[in-house]
């Protein structure tokens, strides 16, 4: 049996799956299953996971598209180790992610983990990233927004809590991954391992920039788990995201928003999205996590650099 069960759902992202499924094969001191869920690709991702030709991956396809949630839920079923790590097909980790994670777990008993992280780019450049907050500080703020680095691809969780506390909700299209760790809390302490073990890609096709469907089931999140949201921080997400992608007269209406939910400071950025006319603003530090630093960065960027020149090779293809 594996120590690790891995779980990437995934359609149509053939390229940027070869790269995640290889940051799982290279994990070292853990044995690992890889569960790759295909949701109803034609890109031909089947083919591609079988060239790996490694007994440790297996596709499971989904006979109609399930969604983000429905998939994670399904590789969460045909799961066979006694640890579940889940992973976005666009994110990769570094190699002694899952070890040093099962390692705290142990040390400290809880059955939930997660790391630090960093956001790069399509070609694996970073572009930002810090140490996490403790786990008291990220347990404190979850009754607001997400605070987990990011989210799914960061947590390591027991088959047998996944079990207790129920899936995924498919209902939710942005926000299931927040309602389950939510309901993790719950029933155990969370774990932290400070290190920047998750490399979040950003690119334009992330699910993340979806803010319609954000706003939408943030009343669904604070009904249901009756918890204080931070709506102005969740504008102040939708807002760099515009930003990210050139829409500035966007990022100051969400601005605006974010004001009108109290956030005064914002006054400020509202005005600066409108002045601002590069198309792709670096990520503010601030709206991240501050106190990052070279040394952080640095550490990413050693083991993210062997996966540079295949996704080089990958975006060719």
């Amino acid at each position: 049996m594996a120590d690790v069960s891995v779980v990437i759902p995934t359609r149509d992202r053939r390229e940027l799956l070869r790269s995640a499924i290889r940051s799982v094969l290279a994990q070292r001191e853990v044995t690992v299953e890889v569960v790759v869920v295909d949701d109803g690709s034609s890109d031909g991702t089947e083919a591609m996971v079988a060239a790996f030709g490694d007994a440790r991956i297996r596709v499971v396809r989904d006979p109609s598209p399930l969604g983000e949630s429905g998939a994670r839920n399904r590789g969460i079923d045909e799961a066979g180790g006694p640890w579940i790590a889940f992973l976005d097909d666009d994110d990769l980790w570094a190699p002694d992610k899952l070890a040093l994670q099962l390692t705290v777990l142990r040390e400290t008993g809880s059955e939930w983990v997660y790391g630090g992280d960093v956001l790069v780019d399509r070609e694996l450049n970073v572009l930002s990233g810090s140490p996490p907050p403790e786990p008291a500080r990220v347990a404190e703020r979850l009754v607001r927004y997400n605070s987990i680095p990011s989210g799914a691809s960061n947590v390591v969780a027991s088959a047998a809590l996944l079990h207790r506390v129920g899936p995924f909700d498919p209902s939710l299209r942005r926000t299931a991954d927040w309602d389950l760790w939510l309901r993790l809390l719950r029933a155990g302490p969370l774990a932290a391992v400070p290190k920047p073990l998750v490399a979040n890609r950003v690119h334009g096709g992330n699910v993340s920039s979806d803010m319609g469907a954000l706003f939408a089931e943030l009343d669904v999140i604070a009904a249901r788990h009756r918890i204080p949201v931070d709506r102005a921080k969740h504008f102040r997400w939708a807002a760099w995201t515009s930003m990210t992608e050139g829409r500035r007269f966007e990022a100051a209406r969400y601005y605006a928003h974010a004001v009108r939910a109290g956030d005064l400071p914002s006054i400020g950025r509202t005005v600066a999205a409108l002045l601002t006319y590069r198309r792709r603003p670096r990520r503010p530090r601030a709206e991240h996590r501050a106190g990052g630093g070279d040394a952080w960065i640095a550490e990413a960027s050693a083991w993210l650099e062997p996966f540079r020149a295949d996704a080089a090779a990958d975006a060719k293809e």
